[in-house]
C-alpha cells in the first residue's frame, strides 16, 4: 500500500525555511526524500559540491550552521509551480573571523511525492562586510 503525501507548497517551503532558522536538522530532514540531493552555493564543481542520500544531506545542513552559527535566511518568497519550486531569501550571518554576511540568493527544488527530493543553493558572491563593533 502506498501513501501519498499532500503535494508541496509555498506553505511548506515557509515552514522548510523556518526549520532553516531554527536551526532544527530532524525538522528539515522531515521535508527531505530518502535519496535526497543537496548542492551547496560553493565549492569545487561546476554545482558547488553535491551531497547524495539522507545522511550526507543532513551532514552537509548541519555543517551550514558549524561554519555559520547565527546563520539567517530573512525575506523569504516561495513558489511552486509543480513538482518544480524556488525560494527567495537573504542570508545573514556572522564569519569566523568576525564578518558580516548579506547576500541574496535562491533555492531551486524538485519534489517527488510531497517532499523535497533535490535542493540546489545558489548565492550572490558578495564580500563580507566588516565587523560590527
Amino acid at each position: 500500500m502506498t501513501t501519498h503525501l499532500p503535494p508541496v507548497t509555498e506553505a511548506t517551503l515557509a515552514a522548510f525555511s523556518a526549520a532553516w532558522n531554527q536551526h532544527d536538522i530532524e525538522a528539515l530532514m522531515s521535508f527531505m526524500t530518502d535519496d535526497c540531493v543537496f548542492e551547496t552555493a560553493a565549492g569545487p564543481d561546476a554545482c558547488g559540491t553535491r551531497h547524495t542520500g539522507a545522511e550526507a544531506v543532513r551532514r552537509a545542513f548541519a555543517g551550514a550552521w558549524q561554519a555559520v552559527p547565527d546563520a539567517k535566511w530573512l525575506n523569504g518568497q516561495h513558489f511552486v509551480q509543480g513538482d518544480f519550486g524556488v525560494s527567495q531569501w537573504t542570508f545573514t550571518g556572522t564569519a569566523a573571523d568576525g564578518s558580516r554576511i548579506e547576500t541574496d540568493g535562491v533555492d531551486v527544488f524538485a519534489f517527488r511525492d510531497g517532499k523535497i527530493q533535490s535542493k540546489k543553493a545558489f548565492r550572490k558572491a558578495r564580500p563580507n562586510l566588516p565587523a560590527t563593533k
